[in-house]
């Protein structure tokens, strides 16, 4: 993979994964999560653990995205080159 198709992929993931972190902390206090009803880790490792959750799910969305993007082959066939 380029390193260009690998920053299209990181860096609005990475946006996003701000964008979705905040949202959702601004909602849900991490104290009040319990994992598998006993374990409930600090604060601090579930915002660094939503935070790549989030990174790593919009990376897929983003890596989906330039996959499926047309290639120039793809586009001279449909012309009729």
């Amino acid at each position: 993979m380029k390193r260009r198709s690998l920053m299209l992929i990181l860096w609005p993931s990475f946006l996003m994964a701000g964008v979705a972190s905040a949202i959702v902390f601004a909602l849900i206090d991490p104290l009040d999560v319990a994992i598998f009803g006993y374990f409930r880790p600090e604060r601090d490792v579930l915002y660094a653990a939503g935070f790549f959750f989030f990174w790593l799910i919009t990376g897929l969305s983003s890596m989906l995205t330039l996959y499926m993007l047309p290639t120039e082959q793809d586009t001279q066939h449909d012309i009729g080159f």
